[in-house]
């Protein structure tokens, strides 16, 4: 079974959003959108689902009027499938290349290979040389007028993780991200409507969860004198992933039972069951 967790620049409009979420129908495991990012992640199973949910958001959505604070390359942004129980990464990578080839085809849109590959990138290192040193791997050689890029991509597990600083400032939080950085933390320093936000990928999260990431923060934010002012779990996270973290501690990471892949495959299952 594969996972896909799209990136969708939209995170303003309801009636938009219900869109989406009906392409992807009984596939749908999560969404969770933000309206300072202007983003929607929409966790998936399989690839049928990805596939219907591109084309709904390079219909529905016009990147020359985009705004927000999350960098972007597409509407479509980015679609990474991920194993899960009964496959490998050599399946995501098949999957990765399968959905390209039909984007670049039906939709016409460049798609930026990230992933296990040789000579892939990581997504930062793509998003920063995609259009300069990059060009699409799939696709024409220019984005799309209306829809832009997509960056498509095979990877392992990662938890999408946010935590605010107290204070607003900007400036500290993307110090911050600077210091916690590293090969099992992905991070950006944001400003998310008047709080500052310190937005962050566990790439390991078995290595490095939640709790372990916002004791990070936490301490260096407190050594610049500053507080923590919440955390955000986007989408879901493995069940391995939430139990090495206390229960205690669970209501101050906005952490649940119900927020991992396997209570959500466990509920489709239900619903689709004959």
């Amino acid at each position: 079974m594969l996972e896909c967790v799209v990136n969708v620049s939209e995170g303003r409009r309801p009636d938009v959003l219900d869109r989406l979420a009906d392409a992807a129908e009984q596939e749908l495991l999560d969404l969770h959108h933000d309206p300072h990012h202007h983003r929607a992640v929409l966790t998936l199973v399989g690839e049928d689902a990805p596939r219907a949910v591109a084309r709904k958001a390079a219909d529905l959505l016009d990147l020359r009027t985009h705004e927000g604070v999350h960098p972007r390359l597409g509407v479509v942004d980015v679609v990474p499938f991920v194993p899960l129980d009964g496959s490998d990464l050599t399946d995501a990578v098949a999957a990765r290349d399968g959905f390209a080839a039909w984007a670049a085809s039906e939709l016409g849109l460049p798609c930026f290979f990230y992933g296990p590959g040789a000579g892939d990138p990581t997504l930062p290192e793509l998003r920063r040389d995609a259009w300069t040193t990059r060009r699409p791997d799939r696709g024409p050689d220019r984005p799309h007028p209306t829809a832009g890029a997509v960056c498509v991509g095979a990877r392992p597990v990662l938890v999408a993780y946010n935590v605010w600083l107290a204070g607003g400032d900007v400036a500290l939080a993307r110090r911050v991200a600077s210091a916690v950085r590293g090969p099992a933390i992905r991070a950006l320093g944001l400003a998310v409507g008047d709080r500052a936000q310190v937005s962050m990928n566990l790439v390991a999260p078995l290595e490095i969860g939640p709790g372990a990431a916002y004791d990070l923060v936490r301490h260096e934010a407190r050594a610049a004198g500053a507080g923590i002012d919440g955390a955000e779990l986007v989408g879901l996270l493995p069940e391995a992933v939430l139990q090495a973290v206390p229960r205690a501690r669970w209501p101050e990471l906005d952490l649940a039972p119900d927020r991992t892949i396997e209570a959500r495959l466990a509920e489709r299952a239900a619903r689709v069951r004959p």
